[in-house]
């Protein structure tokens, strides 16, 4: 009788096992291959204010584990997605937890008003401010400390709890601009996003990806992902954390769980076997048994280094 129940600031989770945002698309697909109810929430992928098209294909190209992207954000913006996707959600009785983010700040005020009257089936909004800013020639929201507060202040219009998703290419400052999300009202952070990546074509010199660069995910960024959790849980340790980076297995999980994670997401090995969450919530379940392990919260924070 283990017992898998996890917080995440104010929110209370029956597993710490969730979907990550932009790898299990606006609604229930995954439906078809796991009980969307069991998992500890459904995030869904990143909704703008307003439609988005996202960059020019080629979008994805395959890494040594992993693989490298640059989708770039495409969504049917927020009210669509309120009328479209959310109720096939709800039908599954998932929790969910919607990802927004924005090219300004207003954009991303006007995100989380439109989900300010959402049911309570939406538990937390996830402010992915890991995304280009163009007020700030182009670099990232959360490569700075002033902009990544800013952004959280202007989403309490939302009304719900806040998670804020970080970049890790914001490198030693790390620390520092998770302090900022929390000053700014997030109650929780998401560690880490994509690194930034580029694929090159040997035989053409041409970028793989339609975009240029983008974003590497996958198994071979999880021990950088556990780092920088381990590196906020140490700096702040009050601070909610949300492990994602390349865990594919139960064993990825709880690394994540040690180093400080209060739950994490599965994101990329969701491409390769849509049943991985499902799977690692009964997984993680077995391995606790076996383990003796009752509960899950006391694995967390338990890393020796």
């Amino acid at each position: 009788m283990v017992d898998l129940s996890t917080t995440v600031g104010s929110v209370a989770l029956p597993s710490p096992i969730m979907t990550a945002a932009g790898t299990a698309g606006f609604g229930a697909e995954l439906g078809a291959y796991v009980d969307l109810d069991r998992l500890g929430a459904v995030v869904v992928k990143s909704l703008a204010p307003y439609p988005w098209d996202g960059n020019a294909p080629l979008r994805v190209h395959a890494t040594p584990s992993g693989m490298i992207n640059a989708v770039g954000l495409q969504g049917p913006g927020v009210d669509a997605w309120l009328r479209d996707h959310l109720p096939d959600l709800q039908r599954a009785r998932a929790r969910v937890v919607a990802s927004i983010w924005g090219r300004t700040v207003a954009d991303y005020e006007l995100a989380a008003k439109a989900l300010g009257d959402a049911p309570d089936d939406v538990i937390a909004v996830e402010v992915n401010i890991s995304c280009p800013n163009t007020e700030a020639g182009g670099a990232m929201f959360a490569h700075s400390p002033e902009m990544t507060a800013r952004v959280l202040e202007v989403t309490a219009a939302c009304e719900r709890p806040r998670w804020a998703k970080l970049s890790p290419n914001a490198g030693p400052r790390l620390t520092e601009i998770a302090a900022a999300a929390a000053a700014g009202g997030a109650e929780a952070v998401t560690l880490v996003n994509t690194y930034l990546g580029l694929a090159i074509d040997p035989a053409t010199g041409e970028a793989r990806l339609g975009n240029g660069g983008g974003g590497v995910s996958g198994p071979a960024i999880r021990p950088l992902a556990v780092r920088a959790v381990a590196d906020v849980r140490a700096a702040i340790p009050d601070l909610p954390i949300v492990g994602v980076g390349g865990i594919a297995t139960v064993d990825d999980a709880v690394e994540f769980a040690r180093a400080g994670a209060d739950a994490v997401q599965i994101g990329t090995a969701t491409f390769a076997d849509p049943r991985t969450v499902g799977r690692l919530t009964t997984d993680l379940g077995d391995w606790c048994a076996n383990q003796g392990v009752e509960r899950f919260v006391d694995l967390i924070g338990t890393a020796r280094w």
